[in-house]
């Protein structure tokens, strides 16, 4: 790549609709440019950099032994009516009709399609196991894209499908495609860890992700300080308290409490400690109404209550339809005289004359027990807190951030019973397929790494998926020896199968400097007016200083060091 000649550009201010590091440095080293909201297009940099995860990806994947296929964007919506997903998708999906009125969708995700597509191969048990894979587009209608690449409409991703005859073959399966993870997060250079997490709208047995362990990131991930327990805090299981208050049950009674409706303007107002309130939620699940109840200082886990109830779609319920259940204000509802279902976590059933919403305006109930209300569920419905108890061992719990970069399920019968992917086996009797799933974000590498590992100037990319992993910065482009000693470096470099660049533009030095810097490349070799000294000028990204070396030696100085890398 010639900076004179080829397409190639930077930005010298911040992008101001960026909310992420990654983000924002994409789009200023204009790797990346937003097209609309969770929409971008590739620039040269952005697209090698891109190909070159691709390219580690699939090196993986074929050694692994799965086989590449290519699935269409435009996906026929019958079979997500048959699969059941047409519901689950909700309006994440973006849907269209053809000329003649039928409706289509553009791909979320392809289950269905790899079923159909195994369909052409398998009738009996001698036809499995086998694994196929994507790499391609996606499109997901996201309610609010953020993060850069992190959150978007639009994306490229690998999905891979694994087919066996029983569980036994599918967990042979999955960890081929497991270790086949760890080698392509290993070879891009990430810090992440695996964590147990929700099988969401693909269902199955069991779900994994990979998760890139960052400062900005939408995932909170429940680790344990002892042992080993990692978790997506969507399905991070709470250690139930079971010692009981000790304390004489009263009697119910009304106390004003004026503008009072958030649990820190009660608890101000009556001058009382936290763990004296329990707060009730009203959600609409599906098409229901329901009173959740939990702990003053806790949250409420969505996706726990969606598994709970086998909700398609869980939200808090709307302000008018929290006063019309409540007759009362938000922020004073109870569950003492509620005609709605009410389900209470499990900690709830400890504690003694606690305070909730009175369903009454500027009113609460204290001393309120059990035996005042009937919940018709009781169960873990909270978020675990830092400092909770770890699950597994006993120890203390701790939050990290992380972007997840890749996943794994166990998705078992869900998809070949639904759409009829059945095979023979030894005595002719027929059985469902055993399947798994395999996804990477392609966009979410290139951000987790660069959220991982950047500096004030700019990017500092990993040599395995470095756009160029050399940059050659020519100072005086009207010195013929520099000019020559410039030319000769690009072609060797090039030749040799190390992708260079060459900053031959008529900018100032410091100009070129601060680009190599920004965009991130890992070398960076100057001819400038040590040349006639028969020397250059080397100097790593991840290194402060500069190192002269002899012109005659630069080469195999930088092969070394691309191959140490």
């Amino acid at each position: 790549m010639r900076l004179s000649k080829d397409f190639f550009y930077t930005l010298r201010e911040d992008a101001k609709d960026e909310d992420s590091v990654s983000g924002n440095l994409l789009v200023k080293s204009g790797m990346i440019k937003k097209v609309s909201n969770g929409i971008y297009m590739n620039m040269p940099l952005g697209e090698k950099a891109s190909q070159n995860v691709i390219k580690i990806i699939r090196e993986e994947m074929n050694a692994a032994g799965a086989c590449e296929v290519s699935m269409p964007h435009i996906l026929p919506m019958d079979y997500f009516e048959a699969s059941g997903r047409a519901t689950s998708f909700g309006n994440s999906i973006f849907k269209l009709n053809d000329r003649y009125g039928r409706p289509y969708a553009l791909g979320p995700t392809h289950e269905e399609f790899f079923v159909l597509a195994a369909q052409s191969r398998i009738k009996s048990y001698r036809d499995m196991p086998f694994t196929i894979y994507q790499i391609g587009e996606k499109y997901r209608d996201e309610v609010r894209p953020r993060l850069g690449l992190i959150r978007v409409r639009e994306f490229i991703m690998k999905d891979a499908y694994s087919f066996d005859t029983d569980e036994d073959s599918m967990q042979e399966s999955y960890q081929k495609m497991f270790d086949a993870y760890h080698k392509i997060f290993k070879r891009v250079g990430l810090k992440y860890n695996v964590v147990r997490a929700d099988t969401g709208v693909m269902g199955g047995l069991l779900s994994e992700e990979f998760q890139a362990i960052t400062d900005t990131g939408e995932d909170i991930l429940v680790l344990c300080d002892s042992c080993d327990y990692a978790s997506n805090i969507e399905v991070s299981n709470c250690v139930p308290n079971t010692k009981m208050e000790e304390e004489a049950e009263k009697e119910y009674s009304e106390i004003y409490t004026p503008n009072a409706g958030s649990i820190e303007d009660v608890t101000n107002f009556l001058g009382l400690p936290v763990s004296k309130f329990v707060k009730t939620m009203i959600y609409r699940a599906d098409n229901k109404f329901y009173a959740c109840m939990v702990e003053a200082d806790r949250e409420i886990n969505e996706v726990k209550l969606s598994k709970l109830l086998g909700a398609n779609e869980v939200e808090l319920a709307s302000e008018e339809d929290v006063m019309r259940i409540t007759n009362a204000k938000v922020g004073f509802a109870g569950p003492v005289g509620l005609e709605i279902p009410i389900i209470m976590d499990e900690n709830i059933k400890v504690k003694k004359n606690f305070i909730v919403g009175a369903n009454k305006s500027d009113y609460h109930l204290k001393d309120v027990n059990l035996k005042d209300f009937k919940p018709e569920i009781i169960a873990d419905i909270k978020n675990v807190k830092e400092g909770d108890v770890c699950p597994k061992c006993g120890g203390k719990i701790h939050f990290k951030k992380g972007i997840e970069i890749g996943n794994t399920f166990k998705l078992g019968t869900k998809y070949s019973e639904k759409l009829g992917l059945n095979y023979l086996d030894k005595e002719n009797k027929l059985h469902p397929v055993q399947m798994g799933c395999y996804g990477i974000g392609v966009g979410r590498i290139i951000a987790a790494c660069i959220e991982q590992s950047h500096d004030e100037k700019g990017i500092i990319w990993p040599m395995s998926i470095a756009p160029y992993k050399v940059a050659i910065v020519l100072i005086d482009r009207k010195n013929e020896e520099q000019v020559k000693a410039a030319e000769d470096l690009y072609n060797k470099l090039n030749s040799m199968g190390i992708d260079t660049i060459l900053d031959d533009r008529d900018e100032r030095a410091g100009v070129k400097f601060n680009d190599m810097e920004l965009i991130g490349i890992p070398v960076r070799i100057t001819v400038g007016k040590k040349i006639t000294e028969g020397k250059v000028e080397l100097k790593l990204r991840t290194e402060a200083e500069n190192e002269i070396i002899d012109l005659e030696n630069i080469v195999e100085k930088v092969e070394k060091i691309v191959e140490k890398a």
